[in-house]
Parts: structure tokens; sequence; C-alpha cells
């Protein structure tokens, strides 16, 4: 669901540009709030209508909206660079709801029956399995590729609920474990998968190959059965099993690959495009590229001494 909000938000102002920047690290598009506000009301200030909204929402409805703002800096028309209030998909969602304007209301129709369908979920959970269904097929999925993913699922909660009983109870806890997996399998954590698989923040399951997901829940049902067997306790005992279960997934990994004279993991996704601008908000990547470049430029100057002391012999 949170993709279809992604698309709605993107796709819901036709004609005016909605600047946004990707966080990389924590996984979330931030959207520029004047140019959302543009968008609704076609303000000829949307700076200043901004400035008053926040400080109606702040005195008048106590909202915290305008503390969760974070400042970027986005290309303006100039083409330079300023900092500019920015939210995620779920602030621009609260801002939305908050704007008297005619164009928002199909969206908070579109909310509102969103709350509906949750609703009739809790009533019916097979209405939730079969929109899953449905929305796979829709997106040119095999059947067989649907019961595998379904399945994965299912498995996943068994695991989960293994570690709860084990004492993971923090959400971090549960990522490391499953990076731990992961890592071992495919050489990979999972944020470094989607990196090369060019995915944000799509689901990393639902852009794998059918090879690639048989690989995934085989390391996370050996994670679970060696965790029933050895009941380890906390965050540290669970990595070594963690990574034990993920071995085995790299062992059939291995095997088929070798039969087979190619790797299994692919770059492959399941988007009808790519990702043109690569305006990631992350530190890492920049160390990395020092790092490379660093790295290259001693190699250099490892290889010129080495050639200096071949010719002095």
């Amino acid at each position: 669901m949170e993709n279809d909000k992604l698309e709605t938000i993107s796709n819901l102002f036709e004609g005016k540009e909605i600047r946004s920047i990707w966080d990389a690290e924590k996984e979330e598009y931030y959207f520029s709030v004047v140019d959302v506000i543009e968008a609704l009301t076609e303000s000829r200030d949307s700076k200043d209508y901004w400035y008053r909204l926040k400080k109606r929402m702040t005195e008048e409805e106590k909202s915290e909206i305008s503390t969760k703002c974070r400042q970027l800096k986005l290309k303006s028309t100039d083409g330079k660079f300023y900092s500019t209030d920015t939210l995620d998909t779920k602030g621009i969602l609260r801002l939305i709801e908050s704007v008297p304007s005619q164009k928002a209301e199909p969206f908070k129709l579109w909310l509102a029956q969103m709350g509906k369908e949750r609703i009739d979920e809790i009533f019916d959970p097979e209405i939730a399995m079969n929109r899953a269904i449905d929305y796979y097929r829709s997106r040119g999925y095999s059947d067989k590729w649907i019961e595998a993913r379904l399945k994965g699922i299912l498995d996943r909660k068994k695991l989960t609920d293994v570690w709860k009983e084990n004492g993971i109870t923090k959400n971090y806890e549960y990522a490391v474990l499953t990076n731990e997996i992961y890592q071992e399998w495919s050489g990979m954590k999972a944020s470094e998968y989607k990196d090369y698989k060019n995915i944000r923040k799509e689901s990393l399951r639902d852009n794998m190959t059918d090879v690639e997901v048989a690989l995934a829940n085989l390391g996370e049902i050996a994670t679970r059965e060696l965790a029933k067997e050895h009941k380890p306790y906390g965050l540290k005992a669970n990595k070594e099993i963690a990574k034990k279960g993920g071995h085995v997934a790299k062992v059939a990994r291995e095997d088929m690959e070798k039969e087979l004279g190619k790797s299994v993991v692919s770059k492959e996704n399941a988007l009808n495009y790519q990702y043109i601008n690569d305006n990631k908000l992350t530190k890492k990547n920049q160390v990395s590229e020092k790092n490379t470049k660093k790295l290259k430029e001693n190699n250099n100057m490892e290889e010129k001494s080495g050639i200096k002391r071949n010719n002095k012999k």
C-alpha cells in the first residue's frame, strides 16, 4: 500500500512538478512542501501560504507536522540549490488532509476508502489475500511465483515468532538478523541488494526471481529450524544461528551455480522504469567513493614503486 501512496502523490498533480529527494539510509522519499501546496491551492505565494498554515496547525490543531519537516537542499528554478521544507510520505498525507482545496478532495476520499478496506479485512482476512493476489497478477507475476511469495510471507512470520520467543523485540534487531541471513547467502545486506537491483522503497522480495525467492525462503526456514533446535537467546546468539541458516542457502546457491555455470543472483527487477536521478541523501556512498578512489591511488603508487624497484634491479 505504501507504494500506492507514493504513486498517487507522484501522479496526483498533473502538470505540476513535485520536487522530491530520496534518503537511501532511511529508505524514504521527502517531498517539497511548498510544491505540494502550490499544486493544491494554486497560490501565488506558496511560501507565505505554508508559513500561515504551519502557524495555524501548530496553534489551533496542536499538530506537530512542522517539527517533522526536514530542511533539505532542492534545486530551484534559477538552477541553484536552496534549503527547503520537506516531509516524508506520511507527513505529506497529513498535510494534504489539512489543506482546504477541491483538488485535495479526491485524495481524501481515496484515503477514506483505504481505511474502509482495512476495516473490511479485519472481519474477512481473505479479502486482503485476494487483494494481494490481484495486485501481483496485475503486475505480470505468475501464479507459481505468487504461491511461493505468499508461502514465504507465512514462513517469515513463523521465523519472527521464534525470534520473539528468543528475546528479539526491537525492530532494528529483526533487521540485523535478516541482514545476517542475506549477507551469508547472497554476499549483500538487504539495502545493498536493493542498490544492486536499482530499487528503493519497493519490496526486495517482489523484485526477486523465483530462484532468489526460493533461496531467501530457504535461508529463513533453516534459521527458524536451527533456532527452534538450539534456542539461542538475545541478539548475539541469534546472529550466529542466522548466519548458519544463511549458510544453508549459500550451499544450495553454490551447487546450483556450479551446475548452471553462472550466478543466480540477478540485477533484474520487476519495475518498468529505472531511477535516473541518483540524488541520494547518504554520506556512506560519498565515503565509499572516496575510499575507492584512495584505494586506487594507493594501488597505482604501489605499482609504480614496484616498477621502479624492478628497474633498479
